[in-house]
This record gives structure tokens, sequence and C-alpha cells, in this order.
């Protein structure tokens, strides 16, 4: 060999060697991508934006601490606007066109039991941050969720009412969907072990705004307590309306109404308010209470539920992708299912269904804000669905 051909050979094998070196690198430093998709447009835009902050903050977090083994995390991000056939289609986007090893719903129950099955299939691990309804987890062992149920968190309200309260005789106020249905379902079926009286069960749309003559029904019914479910943008009008006619009993409330615009809506009606939740604005717990700051401090106004359950969810993804790495869902999965997590939203761990245990916190409307009102942590009582 010339001493030419020497030198071509050895540049080449030096150019291999530097772009492997290179690939390697890339690969290395390429970031774990997870999907996201939330209501951004359309009646729900407020929730689903609410959401995305929440997770956004929660990936700036596990950045700053180190990524998934020094690889940033990244959200692919996807508007379903509240649809269950959008939830369907951006599935089937994320898996076949994204290839994503986890994703997580920012959404409400009907796209995210619609999309539930799609991941269940695919064996990709698939995260519900605040969506209730119980048939969502029913999909299959690679689904979770990081919020209580309907159901359970119905529970809760009744013994907030008939056992913190001692608030007896009770009106029913049902939003018509899976989020209202799933609630009167739980707190029904513990109101009589909590000496409740239910007088009378209404229900109402999730697109009404007026409701002159339920709340005409109500006064006359002179209830001790009201257990509205609802979403802020229709339990502020209700709840306004109800104050305006004179209606003074003790509105009881849901996850459904956390959020400053509940209290801007409703007015002075908002105060003494008390809803079953999530997020504890008064807590002292650091990841808590560090969430909280951390997001006023970003976003510039104040937190709600859905944010901090996004924020939960995120973090859940992240640490089970730290102790499982990136790339194999069924690792992923394991590791979901074996969490053991302080969030912003109580300790996390997950039953055989997938379902979450933690405390329901109660909160309560005063001085134009959330504040820590109560908790409840029975466990018996919280217990999740195990099938």
């Amino acid at each position: 060999m010339t001493s030419s051909q020497f030198r071509h050979r050895a540049m080449a094998v030096a150019t291999a060697v530097a772009l492997a070196a290179a690939s390697g690198t890339a690969l290395a430093q390429s970031p774990v991508r997870i999907g996201f998709h939330a209501p951004l447009t359309g009646f729900a835009a407020a929730d689903g934006k609410s959401a995305l902050l929440g997770a956004e903050l929660a990936v700036e977090q596990v950045n700053a601490s180190g990524g998934i083994g020094g690889r940033n995390l990244e959200l692919i991000v996807y508007d379903d606007g509240a649809k269950p056939d959008q939830g369907v289609q951006l599935a089937n986007k994320l898996l076949s066109q994204d290839g994503v090893k986890l994703a997580i719903s920012g959404s409400y129950s009907g796209p995210t039991r619609a999309a539930a099955p799609i991941y269940q299939t695919a064996k990709v691990p698939y995260i519900s941050a605040y969506a209730v309804h119980p048939d969502i987890t029913r999909a299959g062992n690679y689904v979770f969720r990081t919020s209580v149920t309907g159901e359970v968190q119905g529970r809760a309200g009744a013994k907030l009412i008939g056992e913190l309260l001692g608030k007896k005789r009770v009106v029913v106020v049902t939003l018509n969907n899976d989020f209202g249905q799933s609630l009167a379902a739980g707190f029904k079926s513990a109101a009589k072990d909590f000496g409740i009286d239910i007088v009378t069960e209404y229900t109402y749309s999730i697109k009404d705004r007026q409701c002159g003559p339920l709340i005409a029904s109500v006064k006359a019914d002179n209830p001790e307590a009201i257990y509205a479910s609802g979403y802020f943008f229709t339990a502020g009008p209700l709840v306004s309306q109800l104050r305006a006619a004179g209606v003074d009993a003790q509105v009881i409330g849901q996850e459904g109404y956390d959020s400053q615009k509940f209290i801007e809506i409703a007015g002075p009606a908002a105060e003494g308010v008390i809803i079953t939740t999530s997020l504890d604005r008064d807590s002292k717990v650091p990841a808590t209470a560090d969430f909280i700051s951390s997001f006023q401090s970003k976003k510039g106004h104040p937190v709600d539920m859905v944010a901090a359950s996004a924020h939960t969810a995120v973090w859940v993804a992240a640490s089970a992708m730290r102790a499982a790495g990136a790339d194999d869902p069924a690792k992923i999965r394991d590791a979901i299912a074996a969490t053991d997590l302080v969030a912003s939203t109580g300790r996390i761990s997950f039953n055989g269904l997938g379902e979450v245990r933690k405390a329901v916190q109660n909160q309560v409307v005063r001085d134009k804000g959330w504040h820590h009102h109560s908790m409840i942590d029975d466990a018996k009582l919280l217990a999740p669905p195990e099938q």
C-alpha cells in the first residue's frame, strides 16, 4: 500500500468513526417525546389550555433536573376539542406517525375514554390526568389515572356534607353528562351512611346558563345543602342565580369548579362554596407549595386543579421513564404501576386497575380565592374500583 493510499484509508476510517460518534451523540441527545392531547379549542378550551400550562411547567422542571437520562423531555401536543372522535384520531396519529412510547390525556372523559382502548391495543402506556369516567382504566393494564374517579369523589362529598358539615336535608343538582352522573352515583351510594336525606335530584345540561325553573324548585325544597356538579362555566351561573333567588343553603361542588374563573363568574356568590378536589392551595408539602408558587410566578395567574393534575401526570411519566428507560413501553408501564411519588396533587400510587390511591382535598372560597377547608383521607371510603 502506497503512502497516498494509506492516507486515504486512514482518512476514510477517521471519517467513519467521526460520523458514528456524531450519530451516537445525536441519538443520546435526541429528546424523549411523549404525546399530550387536550381541548385547546371549543367549549372546554380554558381547561385544555390550563392543563397544557401545567404539563409544560412539569416538562421545564424535569429538564432542569436532568431530563430523562440526560435527554430532554418534549411534549407532542394536539387539540382534541373535547371530542371523542378526535381522541381516537389523535391516538392513532401519536402512535403511528409520531411513534410515542407514552401519552397523556389532559382532556375530558369523552376523548379520553375513546382513546384508551387504542393505546391498550398498541401496548403503550396512557395516563389520564383528570378525566373521571370509571371505564377509562377498564380499557386495560396500560391505562392509568392520576385523579380520583367521579364515584370516589362523590362519596367524599357525602362525608363532607353529612359528617364534617352536619347537613342532612340535601338537594342534588346533576350535570347531565359522564362527569355529573358519576359524581351523583358516588354521592347517592354513600348518602345514607352519613345520615343524608336526598330531598330531590334535578338535572341540567352543559349548555344551560339560565336555570330559573330549576332554582325555583330548589328554593321550594328548602334544603340545608346543595350537592351540585358542574364545570366552572356552568357552576358559576348556577351558584350566582341560586344566591340571587335567596337560596342560602350550603353549596358543595367538585373539581369542575376548581378554577379562579368560577370565582370570577359567580362573583360574591362564590364566597363560602366548598368543593372536593385534588389541589390544596394552602399546602406546606414542598411538591405542592413549590408547584403553586412556580405556576403563579411563570404564568401570572392563580393555579387550578386541571393544571395541577396535568403537572402530576407528566411527573409520573417522567419518573417512570427515569426508572425504566424511555424506549420500552412494557418496562415504562411496569414502572408506572410501581409508582410511589409525592407530586403536586399529593402522594401517588396505583392499584391493579391503574386507579390512583390518594386523599381528597376540600377547598372553600374565602376572600375571592380558594383555601384549605379540610381533608378526607378515609382509605375505605375512597377506595378506587379494582375491576
